[in-house]
């Protein structure tokens, strides 16, 4: 067999070379260069070994090649696992990167991987193989800090505290009863992400450029292959979907805004004015200057971060905004978004969980918050209801009862209703 491969260090000529004359300039090859996506090459490669196969059951590849070809596809990806696959300055992207190192393992016959293929419904099906399994890994971990508030709320439910409207205090409420909403709203956010992952569950593989292929491609084969649940419909949308990204985004941009709702209380409560969370020293930070300072360092970034998963979701609205059919290079800015909405949702995640499992709440300090009596004034209003009262004139009645004991610093404890 022969081989062709470039020797170690020479440029490696580009996939499309064939085309235009002349080495691209080197502003230009920093700026279309992206390696990003290096996360994506386990992907990569299992693509084309599911593609390989089935270019040897369709008879591009003989018996051969394919046995050649698969071999080195499984050195590569132990490579990969292993850390050790390189990816060089001349390389355009991973694909590249791949074909050139497959070439040089199994030397004429890896230039055969591509029959039938685009980078366009290349890069599709490996964003949407790891979109797929990232989804599932995020669930899980949404999963872990469900079990930690539910583990949390069980031993809290005789814990009384103040509820809020406003950010004042309203009705009393159980700190389980609290800790509960979150997982309410985690539970939402695990369904939005599992329905998104449906939409990566479908093969663009085959599509082509655009216009898929003329060659017999069993895509069908394919899709069993890599697990998928069913091919493309239309090669033109297939490779410049990203619909799922989107999907993916929005719904951890949801994720981190019900986090930030937790970091902000976390902040709040384990202030001198609120005291009702200790954090542990294993998940704060001090001050340079003042010595006495214990600061929520992980909350604050919960709350914060969740600007940043926000922003990658603008960011891919607008990579698509107004993109003619079919693929455009603008396209390559999607991973980017995508990978740090779910690296920063999934890193907050698990350290929220890690934080509820170790947090004191101050059950003294909640209970006396919620002493008032105030607190229970709508249940006195709904009193007056039960007692035939109409509940306009019963929220007038208990309001002014309220404004006169206020007045007269009084408690609504000293009121009776007779």
């Amino acid at each position: 067999m022969a081989d062709t491969h470039q020797e170690d260090g020479a440029p490696a000529a580009k996939v499309w070379a064939g085309r235009l004359g002349g080495a691209t300039a080197q502003s230009v090859e920093q700026y279309t260069r992206d390696t990003s996506d290096l996360r994506l090459l386990p992907d990569d490669v299992a693509g084309s070994q599911a593609h390989a196969a089935m270019l040897h059951a369709i008879g591009i590849l003989d018996d051969a090649e394919h046995t050649a070809l698969q071999t080195a596809l499984n050195t590569i990806a132990g490579e990969v696992a292993g850390g050790g696959f390189a990816v060089r300055p001349d390389d355009e992207d991973i694909h590249t990167a791949v074909e050139r190192r497959l070439i040089e393992l199994a030397g004429d016959v890896g230039a055969k991987i591509h029959s039938g293929r685009s980078r366009n419904d290349q890069v599709a099906t490996d964003l949407r193989l790891y979109a797929r399994r990232a989804c599932a890994d995020t669930v899980l971990s949404i999963a872990r800090l469900q079990d930690a508030l539910i583990e949390r709320a069980r031993v809290e439910t005789a814990t009384v505290m103040p509820g809020y409207t406003h950010l004042q205090r309203a009705q009393p409420v159980t700190l389980a009863h609290h800790l509960l909403a979150y997982v309410e709203m985690l539970q939402r956010d695990t369904a939005r992400l599992l329905d998104a992952r449906k939409r990566c569950d479908i093969l663009p593989l085959g599509s082509g450029a655009l216009a898929a292929s003329t060659l017999p491609l069993d895509r069908e084969a394919v899709a069993r292959d890599l697990r998928f649940s069913a091919v493309s419909g239309n090669s033109l949308d297939s490779v410049s979907d990203r619909d799922f990204a989107v999907e993916i985004t929005a719904a951890c941009a949801l994720v981190m805004a019900h986090l930030s709702r937790l970091g902000e209380e976390l902040v709040l409560w384990s202030s001198a004015e609120f005291g009702f969370v200790e954090l542990p020293d294993t998940h704060a930070t001090g001050s340079s200057l003042m010595p006495q300072k214990k600061n929520p360092d992980v909350a604050e970034l919960a709350r914060g971060r969740s600007g940043r998963v926000a922003g990658a979701l603008v960011s891919l609205l607008m990579t698509l905004k107004g993109l003619p059919l079919a693929y455009n290079r603008d396209l390559q800015e999607d991973k980017r978004a995508l990978f740090e909405a779910l690296d920063t949702t999934r890193a907050t995640v698990d350290v929220l969980a890690d934080l509820i499992d170790v947090v004191s709440f101050n059950r003294e300090r909640m209970r006396a918050a919620a002493s008032d009596p105030a607190l229970l004034a709508t249940d006195v209003a709904e009193h007056l209801v039960r007692r035939g009262v109409p509940f306009r004139d019963a929220h007038r009645i208990v309001g002014e009862m309220v404004r006169r004991t206020v007045a007269e610093q009084r408690s609504l404890r000293d009121v009776t209703l007779d």
